[in-house]
């Protein structure tokens, strides 16, 4: 039994080393060791069989360890039927060439927002959407989306986190939250990128659950607010015909 115990928690902290990479892209043994809160020995141990077995890479030259060719593996056998970030990727790419900018899919992850799937604008200029990158949910379009659309338990829930800043008005957002509500979509203007606008519009499923987050994103200069707005409807009409897609 208690071997039992002992493989598992193996497994965990190996879980908890792989998940250190959703937030860089690589990262040292020091590193891991402190964000897992395990001596360097133990993670040296465990980096050394995720290694060998194909999930971990370690640049000889840095010393620092990137994710390996196992976890693209796997991740090209998800299911389309099942995952959104492939399922709704050709409705994307057809959006990104209908407005001619940068299209990312969020998903709400406890109290940060994850992007799941992005487009990038052909545009010289344009926002670069990485793949995979956590964001508060306190600033931006797509933040406000899916904390509006979410129930009130969870609006709590998300509005209780004690890394909010002193400077955000929660009374003042629970506002934005019923106005967004209302008019279906929300707008942000340089509230987390300076130089940066962003329109996003909820996406249910044909359950009517809250599924994701649609965005359209790119510079002030090219998207002022009142671009935004004309894109709004486009905006919704997409997000409605992709939820018909999610079961």
């Amino acid at each position: 039994m208690e071997e039992g115990k002992l493989k598992v928690r193996a497994v965990e902290r190996a879980l908890d080393i792989l998940m250190c990479f959703t937030r860089s892209e690589s990262l040292s043994l020091t590193e891991i060791a402190s964000q897992v809160g395990l001596h360097k020995s133990t993670v040296h141990r465990l980096m050394t069989t995720l290694e060998e077995k194909g999930f971990v890479n370690r640049d000889a030259s840095t010393e620092k360890y990137r994710l390996g060719i196992k976890i693209w593996e796997l991740s090209a056998h998800l299911s389309k039927s099942d995952d959104p970030a492939l399922l709704l990727l050709p409705y994307m790419e057809r959006l990104r060439d209908e407005l001619d900018e940068t299209v990312s899919l969020y998903v709400r992850d406890g109290r940060e927002r994850l992007r799941i799937q992005a487009v990038q604008s052909n545009q010289a200029i344009r926002r670069v959407a990485p793949v995979g990158a956590r964001l508060p949910l306190y600033v931006g379009a797509s933040s406000k989306v899916l904390v509006a659309f979410s129930g009130e338990r969870e609006q709590d829930y998300i509005l209780s986190d004690p890394v909010w800043p002193d400077a955000a008005n929660r009374a003042a957002f629970r506002d934005q939250l019923k106005a967004i509500r209302d008019a279906g979509y929300a707008i942000s203007v340089e509230e987390r990128e300076q130089g940066a606008t962003s329109v996003a519009a909820p996406i249910f499923d044909l359950k009517g659950n809250l599924a994701a987050a649609l965005s359209v994103s790119g510079p002030l200069a090219r998207l002022p607010v009142s671009k935004l707005e004309t894109y709004a409807p486009v905006l919704m009409e997409r997000a409605r015909e992709m939820g018909l897609m999610i079961r």
